[in-house]
């Protein structure tokens, strides 16, 4: 459980060092945080990371979306965008 835990937090932390603001002009993601997938990263601990309050199922749903991603196969190196709201 305590492996569980720090695996969590690890990622959390990852997620926000790793998070920018790019800024792309006319850019759908302009100014949006984002990601880049790790080694056995999923879609379900990044959302997970994103909003760790609330259920993760709506904020991969949203990160799918905002990606144009058909399915939750990610790959290392990847970016991923993450929606600015925290709520899931």
């Amino acid at each position: 459980m305590a492996m569980i835990a720090l695996g969590v937090f690890w990622l959390g932390t990852r997620a926000v060092g790793i998070a920018s603001t790019w800024h792309h002009p006319g850019s759908q993601h302009a100014g949006l945080p984002w990601v880049v997938v790790g080694q056995g990263d999923t879609l379900w601990e990044i959302a997970d990371a994103v909003s760790p309050e609330a259920d993760p199922a709506p904020m991969v749903r949203k990160i799918m979306n905002l990606n144009g991603l058909s399915s939750t196969v990610i790959t290392p190196g990847m970016r991923l965008y993450v929606p600015l709201s925290q709520a899931g």
